[in-house]
């Protein structure tokens, strides 16, 4: 698995949550189970049903360090699912034990506050909250050497938290990636705008959150798995889509009026911003194509598969992935596999003989990204001078990275993408291109030569080219 994970490219992995938690009987390896593991009990040890003897204290100890020390040496950096948002349950807690009615925020009437979805929500703002999730942080990075961390719900925590959080990361590693979920499961008993929220992100520099704006703009509402939207050829979302391609910053070309759920941006910098188009919540994106885009069949499915991914790639924010999407993994069609079978949340690794094509074209494609830094700029103003939309029909979008943006080689990139099931023209600079990137597959040694003026591009795909 990591020999494949150095072929595809990648470099680093977002592990979900690894530290103990309730749902599964770690002793019980011959019964059926099966979770995320979004449930947390002890937060700093590993969990035993990872581990090839659960009743062996060291064990899970060592081996979680070996995986991680295996995957350093593939040149992988290892970033951690993190949960302090919430407890398996609040009563029988060790917070709750430690400090009766501290660690947890509570409504008016003395109910706990949920601002997770899970019953409860810990109080990141208090004094021994926070000092609880520095002390994690810091131990999983002196302990077991983790490179980032994933902050389920950030938008539980507070502004500050975060902040200090990251200071102290800085002070040991400052390349140390942390990013998390911009919004919260429910209302939280915390004014919203000292929040962790996405909206907030301007307030915690080198602080990441999910672009959901870009994601939906892609596949669709989160809220109706069988609405389409760019993939499916439905018009109306590209502005959404080019606030995702400059990583959420403010771009004299981007109309936020018309941006699906955010009408002002939401980062400093593109940095600041995860580009997906799916993860492991909601459906993959194969299923997701399956629900909203009527009678696709498998080469269809493939090449917005594809589209989609060069969107996500070749934007400026920091591209994400859901593991086994480069083999065109499916789930059934299970929109939440939380606690499913290892027949729904497994790879099937048959895919790879099945579908070569689409493991090369996202192998390329992050070829693609890692060799030229237009791609990657990591500054808004050079976002902003470097970066600019051309004029396209509805349902597609277009853009040129100029005058060797970042350093680049090539001096002008054009990214063409299509969501039309037909071939539409596009007015481009003119000028003499290589192709680099059509028909579902990527070269940067060239595929043709195209004039400028005006070019096509085939149905539901990605045009790329340059020039020098």
């Amino acid at each position: 698995a990591i020999q494949h994970l150095k072929d595809l490219g990648i470099n680093a992995v977002h592990i979900l949550p690894s530290f103990d938690y309730a749902s599964v009987d770690e002793t019980r390896f011959d019964s059926a189970q099966y979770n995320w593991g979004y449930d947390p009990v002890n937060y700093n040890v590993p969990d035993g049903g990872y581990s090839t003897d659960p009743y062996s204290p060291v064990k899970r100890i060592n081996e979680f360090k070996r995986m991680v020390q295996a995957l350093h040496q593939a040149g992988i950096r290892v970033i951690l699912d993190v949960v302090y948002n919430h407890t398996f349950d609040l009563k029988n807690s060790n917070f709750e034990m430690t400090y009766p009615g501290y660690y947890y925020r509570y409504n008016a009437d003395g109910t706990p506050s949920n601002g997770s979805g899970c019953g409860n929500e810990t109080a990141s703002e208090k004094p021994l909250m926070r000092s609880f999730m520095l002390q994690s942080v810091k131990y999983w990075i002196n302990e077991y050497h983790i490179d980032g961390f994933r902050f389920d719900l950030m938008g539980v925590h507070d502004i500050e938290t975060m902040n200090e959080i990251r200071a102290e990361v800085n002070s040991i590693d400052p390349t140390i990636f942390i990013y998390g979920e911009g919004w919260s499961a429910g209302s939280c008993a915390y004014p919203v705008e000292k929040l962790a929220v996405k909206a907030n992100i301007p307030q915690m520099s080198g602080v990441a959150a999910f672009s959901d704006d870009m994601r939906d703009a892609l596949r669709g509402p989160f809220n109706d798995d069988h609405k389409g939207a760019f993939l499916a050829g439905i018009s109306g979302e590209e502005e959404s889509l080019k606030f995702g391609i400059v990583g959420g910053i403010m771009h004299p070309q981007v109309d936020m009026q018309k941006v699906n759920y955010d009408k002002k941006p939401w980062t400093l910098q593109p940095t600041q911003q995860i580009s997906y188009v799916s993860c492991h919540d909601d459906m993959c994106l194969v299923d997701r194509l399956k629900s909203s885009v009527p009678n696709a069949d498998t080469d269809q499915i493939i090449r917005l598969d594809e589209l989609a991914q060069t969107a996500v790639f070749l934007s400026q924010g920091v591209p994400f992935m859901l593991s086994g999407e480069e083999m065109l993994r499916d789930k059934k069609g299970v929109h939440n596999s939380f606690n499913s079978s290892d027949t729904i949340n497994s790879l099937d690794w048959n895919n790879m003989k099945k579908y070569p094509q689409v493991f090369e074209y996202y192998k390329n494609l992050i070829k693609l990204r890692k060799n030229h830094p237009a791609f990657r700029l990591g500054d808004a103003d050079l976002v902003r001078e470097k970066l600019q939309f051309l004029p396209v029909q509805p349902c597609m979008v277009g853009f040129i990275l100029k005058d060797n943006a970042g350093g680049d080689e090539w001096k002008n990139i054009i990214v063409l993408l299509n969501g039309n099931n037909s071939p539409c023209d596009v007015d481009v600079p003119k000028g003499d291109y290589t192709v680099v990137g059509c028909d579902g597959v990527i070269n940067e040694n060239g595929l043709g030569q195209l004039a400028g003026g005006k070019v096509t591009v085939d149905a539901q795909s990605a045009l790329i080219m340059y020039n020098k």
